[in-house]
């Protein structure tokens, strides 16, 4: 979920890039281009097709390969393959580049397979899944290093929160603030920044969850979509996996887990906070700046890009910021601000 300023590109643009990566694979004579056919959908302006190997090809490359169409102008496909190298040191299962042509957008990758955690999670092999993924993610940041990748800061982190009043709010609720609202949301704001700035810094996946990990047999998980990477909170990915916009958990369920994760990353030395009520304060403060950020991107995807069913996980990520902005004084005022906005009482949320 990227939250650059972009627009959506046109059908001719689409086909006209479609030409162009056809052309690039022909030569290749790695894959059978006929066979090309949609992968997956992104929230970006990136596109994945998957194609047949030729068959001499099958028992070095596998069956079928992933041809990513990552416009230049648009996608930072240098990035891309800069943290599928850093992840692929640490230890990570994540997509072989074995053809690339970088000025032009195209990379031809290993296929992970079609299924995500969020297709296979269910209540018995939750607990099974999560611990992969959370070793994957330990593995990661272990090997992390300030000044390799860009830096999460004030900055950064202001300009996603601002996605909400101006995405959420003004276009999707069809709202202005007033003065008083404004100081208010930009006082929530400062005490969040604040946590997240304060917390110790790894690298950071920024979309580490369940429809970006893909499920396998050996190596679990295969993690997508890491191009977006940064240096930033130590929580921020673990908030991204266990407050998922997609599917939500029992909060037992939740701590429990971050309990785990905590314990793991203290053993093998990693920077988190050494008490664990600390800790937690600090994982709901950064989930709820990630919220924040959704609930403005979800509605942006709507309005700007005509992906209308973002619009179909809003209940389930306003229900997460109102259930924390509930349990910290500081963060109260969003609470109300989001009754009097919506002009209701909080809803109970389902969890599964």
């Amino acid at each position: 979920m990227s939250s650059s300023p972009q627009h959506a590109p046109s059908a001719s643009d689409k086909d006209a890039r479609l030409a162009q990566l056809t052309e690039w694979l022909v030569p290749l004579d790695l894959v059978d281009v006929a066979s090309l056919r949609p992968a997956s959908a992104d929230a970006s302006f990136r596109r994945y097709f998957r194609l047949d190997v030729v068959p001499a090809l099958r028992d070095k490359l596998g069956d079928t390969l992933i041809a990513m169409d990552a416009p230049p102008e648009r996608e930072n496909v240098p990035a891309f393959i800069h943290v599928d190298g850093l992840l692929r040191d640490a230890g990570v299962t994540v997509p072989a580049i074995v053809a690339r042509s970088v000025e032009a957008g195209f990379l031809l990758l290993s296929d992970l397979g079609t299924t995500t955690y969020l297709q296979r999670l269910d209540v018995d092999n939750a607990p099974f899944m999560y611990s992969d993924a959370i070793d994957a993610l330990i593995k990661f940041q272990m090997t992390s290093q300030a000044g390799v990748l860009p830096e999460f800061d004030r900055a950064f982190v202001l300009r996603e929160l601002n996605l909400f009043p101006e995405w959420f709010i003004e276009r999707h609720l069809g709202a202005r603030l007033n003065d008083v609202q404004r100081a208010q949301l930009d006082k929530v704001f400062e005490a969040i920044t604040a946590n997240v700035l304060a917390q110790q810094q790894v690298y950071m996946h920024r979309d580490f969850h369940s429809r970006n990990l893909m499920f396998l047999d050996q190596g679990n998980p295969g993690v997508l979509d890491f191009q977006d990477a940064v240096y930033g909170p130590v929580t921020y990915d673990l908030a991204s996996l266990l407050r998922d916009a997609y599917i939500q958990w029992d909060e037992e369920f939740v701590l429990d887990w971050v309990v785990r994760y905590w314990q793991s990353a203290k053993q093998v030395g990693l920077p988190v906070n050494p008490d664990i009520d600390a800790f937690y304060r600090d994982f709901e403060y950064m989930a709820l700046q990630r919220h924040l950020k959704i609930l403005g991107i979800f509605c942006r995807l709507n309005y700007r890009d005509g992906k209308s069913h973002y619009l179909g996980d809003l209940p389930t990520v306003i229900d997460y910021v109102r259930k924390t902005a509930n349990r910290y004084t500081e963060l109260k005022p969003l609470l109300r601000l989001l009754d009097a906005l919506e002009d209701k009482a909080p809803q109970v949320g389902y969890t599964f």
